[in-house]
């Protein structure tokens, strides 16, 4: 049987991985500043994390959402501590797609409502509600487009304003747009969304699947612009490469039973994982880390006035125009750094939270030397 080949894979095959550092099968050691689009949060393959997996795995693996699981509510409990949420509840899933669906189904639910508003570069997976959402037709397949979206420029006050209205079920947006180049939503925007979601009676649902978990420096980038949502979803970062998702719900939406349902969603093991996940966030202060690392590394970038460069924390945007897939492949065969890519121009930074300066430092370095290389002329020259 042949793999179905939808992914343009990079001639690498990884067999090892510690902290920030893989290895392929050749022995060739990589900086990983992608993190497998944002998964590895704490570090490969982390001591803490890897206990607690082992002594879960040796008691109990996974049991269906029929049976109580107290891991769960620990789970919740240390996530509504660290996340500033405590009085939100969580609903656990596998996906962030999975996380967005969930999030839609709620706000439909609640308000009565079909139609939502999204932004121009937006993406929330490829699962039908969310795929719906996403600001790609490329992938939404004639199934997908029945749902009443609405896409918007983002950050633009006057059409938002102008589309909000009591059809409007929810705004999806994302902390910080992540495979759509690393665009920030003004804090002034978020605002003002939130202000026209109450109005309205609609749901502001914040995607913070990659821009959450503490990557720019607090547990969620929204929390930045002071606002606070009616839904939150959650993945990626959150195991640590163990698939586990979440919505966080504000505590005036009320639950009944069978309104959602997952067979997977929580298990025991998923559970543990993303303990781990927290344990380690808190303990080796890795918010704070990323604040200062970022920070230092979003300077660099900006010195080097070689392209715009945006972001916040670890979760930074270099446009090279012209360049990008050159300068990717030649970070990562020719520098032994692995990076990402938005189309057309801008590479991903999304490296873990642990990051050194040191490490830092080395990417700041290949970098300077493979613009010299394939020719990259100073924004400025």
């Amino acid at each position: 049987m042949k793999l179905f080949d939808v992914y343009p894979l990079l001639t690498i095959h990884p067999v090892k991985a510690e902290g920030a550092w893989l290895w392929d099968d050749n022995g060739n050691r990589y900086l990983d500043l992608y993190g497998g689009h944002a998964v590895i949060s704490i570090g490969h393959a982390h001591p803490r994390y890897i206990k607690r997996i082992t002594e879960q795995l040796n008691r109990i693996a996974f049991y269906s959402n029929s049976v109580q699981n107290r891991l769960q509510q620990q789970l919740a409990d240390l996530l509504g501590e660290l996340s500033g949420y405590p009085e939100y509840q969580l609903f656990l899933v596998n996906s962030g797609a999975e996380a967005v669906e969930n999030a839609l189904k709620v706000a439909s639910f609640v308000t009565g409502r079909k139609k939502i508003i999204a932004f121009g570069r937006s993406f929330h997976g490829r699962t039908s509600g969310a795929v719906a959402v996403t600001d790609n037709a490329k992938i939404a397949a004639p199934f997908n487009q029945v749902h009443q979206i609405q896409f918007l420029p983002l950050n633009d006050h006057q059409a938002l304003r102008a589309a909000m209205n009591h059809d409007v079920a929810a705004v999806i947006v994302e902390g910080i747009q992540g495979l759509g180049g690393i665009h920030l939503p003004d804090g002034a925007f978020l605002q003002t969304a939130q202000d026209l979601c109450r109005e309205h009676g609609a749901l502001l649902i914040l995607d913070e699947i990659q821009s959450g978990y503490g990557r720019t420096g607090k547990f969620f980038a929204h929390q930045h612009a002071g606002v606070q949502p009616h839904l939150i979803v959650i993945a990626k970062g959150m195991g640590n490469g163990f698939p586990i998702g979440g919505v966080l719900i504000h505590p005036d939406i009320k639950p009944w039973p069978g309104m959602l349902g997952t067979t997977f969603g929580g298990s025991h093991l998923a559970c543990a994982a993303a303990l781990a996940v927290l344990e380690v966030i808190r303990d080796e202060q890795l918010m704070r880390n990323a604040h200062e690392t970022g920070g230092y590394l979003i300077d660099k970038l900006n010195d080097m006035k070689v392209a715009a460069v945006r972001g916040m924390g670890l979760m930074i945007g270099l446009d090279v125009p012209g360049k990008m897939n050159e300068l990717r492949n030649h970070l990562v065969y020719r520098k032994k750094i692995f990076t990402g890519e938005s189309k057309p121009d801008t590479i991903r930074l999304l490296p873990p939270l642990s990051l050194t300066r040191e490490q830092a430092d080395m990417f700041l370095t290949a970098l300077a030397d493979s613009l010299q290389e394939i020719n990259v002329v100073p924004a400025t020259a």
